[in-house]
């Protein structure tokens, strides 16, 4: 058996410091989203809006009943994969790219030595426990297909919640020689291809398989791209131990070159939930760096940065916090920023996609795109220094940026179009008509019909739950767009740039055309029907290109 990620209740998650403020405070944070982006909303037109200016499948399944015109720019489709409610014996992996082309995406992502010219950085969370493969077997009977993915893996140990994870990286052909190296080399890849400048890797514990992932992140990144920064990240929420034992570890791992380093040399440790050890604890994890000859940039990131700003400024160069993944919880970032500027720290902002946990019976509504999408605004708008993507590849949680079995690279190819912006501070010019579909593959009802025990309720104070499927188009000029979802029609015109519009979901296959001209100018259907009943629970927002 596979050592475990340590779990709590609290992991990643930043509870609320305030209560949250009624309908004033509710309508601030959908306005700071754009108009439409929250559920029921018929569309979101986003365009770039000055910082001055803003307030602070298995074979077996039916054919679709419906099939879009070809497009003539659209590649092919991504391959068959298993069912959402447990994956059944796949294809061999998937050949999508490693990581967005010109091709690939709506607009031309800058070279990587442009993008590194810029101040603001952006790093993705990468969390050890989930590699590409775990074991370099086939995909249908890998360790992930036949443990994690399935009500009775790891002899039923996660039968309560139907099985530990609902998505998984997207598949690897098994190799030989050193397979976790060129795994990860190839996940280096992926995120520097993105725009990416480097991962933030969570330290879980200090000896063990977790451990030794850490260090071979960090010759990966050396061997593929030495500029590819790997920030050590302690998790104080699972690490127990002693300031001394932690500054050895932290020296060790900094021994390697792509250890991230500030100009003047100094160490940077971004420790997750920094709090859980006090002001004087740190100070002493830093001098005993110092006695190894390390400086030390300390970047805490917060459950509860208000309540510990102060406390953490006096030797701190940055500030963090790990967020929340709902989109009409954003209202207190721009405080947070200006809390951190003011102590003269910069701020690192967490941009997120979703967050659904089985194991913990809680999830967030992040209405398809709209947290991912006003949670990079907020970044954009709000004066962030920095940017870290939460996360890279935390399956667990449902939070991965990193493409996956369900996801392919829909959502890290719509952040590099924002990554562009905040990196160049010119939003990108559209050349390429692109659709993305976002829908979850059954209602939120369905939990109703779920045979485990455990099911995945709204975390208090999250949006509202939402069925809905939402189209987001990035056109080179307007257009007609024609949906069918399931089986009910819908036409709507969307303009020039990026758009996003939301859709009552109906159970079936969603298809989406854009026309122009008289011809087709990009298409795509979703991979898996949405469906009012299932076996298992799965309310993440799956997401397609018409591009990949």
């Amino acid at each position: 058996m596979l050592e475990q990620p340590v779990r709590r209740a609290h992991h990643h998650r930043r509870p609320s410091n305030r209560k949250r403020r009624a309908t004033i405070g509710a309508l601030l944070g959908l306005l700071l989203i754009g108009l439409g982006a929250g559920a029921g909303l018929a569309g979101d037109r986003e365009h770039p809006v000055p910082r001055a200016a803003r307030p602070s499948p298995a074979a077996t399944e039916p054919a679709p009943d419906w099939e879009p015109p070809a497009s003539p720019t659209t590649t092919p489709s991504e391959p068959p994969s298993p069912e959402p409610t447990g994956p059944a014996p796949d294809p061999e992996p998937s050949t999508a790219p490693a990581g967005p082309s010109s091709s690939a995406l709506p607009f031309d992502l800058p070279a990587t030595e442009v993008l590194r010219r810029s101040p603001h950085l952006v790093f993705a969370h990468y969390f050890p426990p989930y590699p590409l493969s775990l074991d370099n077997e086939p995909t249908a009977r890998d360790y992930y297909n036949r443990n994690y993915l399935t009500a009775d893996g790891e002899k039923g140990k996660h039968a309560a919640y139907g099985g530990l994870l609902r998505d998984r990286p997207l598949p690897v052909q098994p190799s030989g020689g050193d397979w976790r190296l060129a795994n990860l080399e190839k996940e280096v890849r992926t995120a520097r291809d993105a725009g990416i400048d480097g991962f933030t890797v969570d330290i879980l514990s200090l000896t063990g398989t977790n451990r030794e992932r850490v260090e071979l992140l960090l010759r990966a990144a050396q061997r593929v791209d030495p500029g590819f920064r790997i920030v050590l990240m302690p998790d104080m929420a699972s690490l127990d131990t002693d300031p001394r034992t932690l500054a050895d570890a932290l020296a060790e791992l900094a021994a390697s070159p792509s250890a991230y380093r500030l100009a003047d040399g100094r160490l940077v440790v971004s420790p997750f939930k920094a709090e859980a050890r006090e002001p004087a604890w740190w100070s002493q994890v830093i001098g005993r760096l110092g006695e190894h000859g390390i400086g030390t940039a300390l970047v805490p990131v917060f459950l509860e940065f208000r309540a510990n700003a102060e406390r953490f400024a006096p030797f701190s160069e940055a500030f963090s916090s790990w967020g929340n993944r709902s989109h009409t919880q954003q209202d207190g970032v721009p405080d947070d920023i200006r809390l951190a500027h003011s102590l003269g720290k910069k701020w690192m902002q967490a941009v997120s996609i979703q967050d659904a946990r089985p194991n913990q019976g809680v999830y967030d509504e992040a209405g398809n795109t709209a947290t991912l999408r006003s949670t990079w605004n907020h970044a954009i708008s709000d004066g962030a220094d920095w940017v870290q993507l939460t996360t890279w590849n935390d399956y667990s949680e449902g939070t991965q940026f990193a493409p996956s079995l369900h996801n392919g690279h829909t959502y890290l190819d719509i952040s590099s179009y924002y990554l562009t912006r905040f990196k160049t501070g010119t939003w990108p010019r559209i050349v390429r008509d692109t659709v993305y579909v976002t829908s979850r593959v059954q209602f939120t009802s369905a939990a109703d019909t779920a045979t485990h025990p455990l099911r995945m309720r709204p975390r208090p104070g999250t949006a509202p739950a939402s069925d809905q499927v939402e189209v987001l188009t990035f056109l080179t000029a307007p257009a007609t767009v024609r949906a069918r979802v399931g089986t009910v029609p819908h036409t709507y015109g969307a303009p020039a740039g990026p758009y996003a519009r939301g859709l009552p979901l109906s159970p079936g296959r969603t298809e989406a055309v854009v026309s122009r001209d008289g011809g087709t100018a990009a298409a795509v259907t979703t991979r898996y029907p949405a469906q009012r009943t299932a076996a298992v629970q799965d309310l993440q927002y799956y997401g397609v290109s018409s591009r990949r």
